[in-house]
């Protein structure tokens, strides 16, 4: 049973909460397909993301420690502004979703909202999302894979230890690259390099 206890230590460093902002090694620039979101839970909630013709949206720029990462910051700066959280619907879904990813991971980063948003906004731009995938018109089952091989043709400077696809309910989740603090591509943590592998999760198109 030394095993699981030393897996259950580990899985409680890698989500701590509650340290001090600024102190982190790398970012995780998360993307979520809309649709997948909006299937699995959005719709349920009556999210607005779900009342848009959306396809990657930023769910989020994750500060994040070579092993692990900090979440839910004690001190730092002010709380955005009902305005700055709505500014960024346009890219994050609505304005509901910036609030929570400035609280749980926005404030680790030891900036100010405006500085977080924006640096988040310009990282979201960097990102070619590649447009095949906005032009089906039926759902497809496909591998991870290629949706990791979408990602790196149309982003010809990451290499594949750069990028993650994730997976939820046997459909295509996510997109994670990771980023230097000056957001430029660099290999991801351990941790964080878990490809889905599934040979056919669907993927649904944009409605």
């Amino acid at each position: 049973m030394r095993w699981l206890a030393a897996l259950l230590l580990t899985a409680t460093l890698a989500r701590a909460e509650g340290e001090p902002p600024g102190a982190f090694d790398y970012y995780v620039l998360s993307l979520s397909w809309s649709p997948t979101f909006c299937a699995l839970e959005g719709e349920a909630r009556d999210n607005p993301q779900c009342d848009r013709s959306l396809g990657w949206v930023l769910h989020g720029l994750w500060p994040q420690y070579e092993d692990g990462w900090p979440s839910y910051c004690r001190g730092g700066t002010r709380n955005p502004s009902r305005a700055e959280t709505a500014a960024m619907a346009d890219i994050m879904g609505s304005s509901g979703s910036a609030w929570h990813q400035w609280k749980k991971h926005g404030r680790c980063s030891g900036l100010s909202p405006e500085d977080y948003f924006a640096l988040a906004r310009v990282a979201f731009d960097r990102v070619t999302r590649p447009d095949i995938l906005r032009k089906l018109d039926k759902p497809v089952r496909v591998p991870a894979a290629v949706i990791e091989e979408a990602f790196l043709q149309a982003n010809p400077d990451w290499t594949a230890d750069m990028l993650t696809i994730t997976c939820k309910a046997a459909r295509i989740q996510e997109a994670r690259v990771c980023l230097t603090r000056s957001l430029e591509p660099r290999a991801c943590g351990s941790d964080v390099i878990r490809d889905c592998a599934m040979q056919d999760a669907l993927f649904d198109p944009i409605r």
